[in-house]
């Protein structure tokens, strides 16, 4: 058996939450492939299916995003499995809204579905990071997090969910870099466009001190793009709630 773990937090109040993106590809999941109705187990809601000829367990822990290893560990245990058997499919702030990442074991990155997944089941199971976007300020990530997806979001959350359904047999089957193209594509991004581009060199004037050119330097900043695909992609990170 497979398990497949989506991490939110449970309620109506979560539920379009960007923190909810793992429960959100689960149901996804469930819909395209005829898996059974959720049944309530592990202190989770759970449901079973075929994907590729493998048995697959769908996991959505009830027991708040902090405490996720509780249910996924006691499901995993249940079933006299190791982490190996295990992806988690969750939100992760430092990939641009729409990027994907699959990696197996790792660190936490800071967070606490994680955190929990790493105490309860170890930490050599696979990971399915869906990128949600940072917010531009620490002090903003919490209201970021736990903030629905705006209406732009759609966009690209659709297309990707969409994907992830139609291609869950790759991830099943440990088929990660063709997954990952099929996620790209559905997005419209490229494999390396969530990587800051290098800094060129600044060139030293002749003849001039530091001072001085630190002074030249001082500019004003240049205009932000108010149209095309980076001022989409800005209005979707900075743009206000709802939007």
């Amino acid at each position: 058996m497979i398990i497949l773990a989506g991490l939110g937090n449970p309620g109506s109040k979560y539920e379009r939450n960007r923190h909810n993106i793992g429960f959100m590809a689960v149901d996804a999941i469930k819909a395209r492939h005829g898996f059974s109705p959720w049944a309530k187990k592990f202190k989770a809601e759970i449901s079973e299916g075929t994907i590729a000829g493998e048995k697959v367990l769908l996991i959505k822990p009830q027991t708040f995003m902090n405490l996720s290893g509780e249910s996924v560990g006691e499901a995993m245990r249940f079933y006299k499995l190791g982490p190996e058997a295990i992806t988690a499919i969750y939100d992760e702030l430092d990939l641009l809204p729409g990027k994907a990442r699959i990696k197996t074991g790792g660190g936490h990155g800071g967070h606490n579905g994680i955190k929990s997944l790493d105490a309860h089941c170890g930490q050599n199971y696979r990971r399915l990071r869906l990128g949600i976007g940072h917010p531009g300020d620490k002090s903003r990530v919490q209201g970021h997090v736990l903030g629905d997806f705006g209406k732009l979001d759609a966009e690209w959350l659709e297309p990707l969910l969409e994907a992830l359904a139609d291609n869950a047999d790759m991830l099943v089957k440990g088929e990660d870099s063709q997954l990952l193209n099929k996620l790209a594509l559905a997005t419209g991004s490229k494999p390396d466009d969530d990587k800051p581009a290098k800094a060129p060199k600044p060139t030293k004037p002749a003849g001039q001190s530091h001072i001085r050119q630190a002074r030249g330097n001082m500019q004003q900043p240049k205009k932000l793009p108010e149209t095309g695909p980076m001022a989409d992609m800005l209005k979707k990170l900075f743009g206000p709630k709802g939007d």
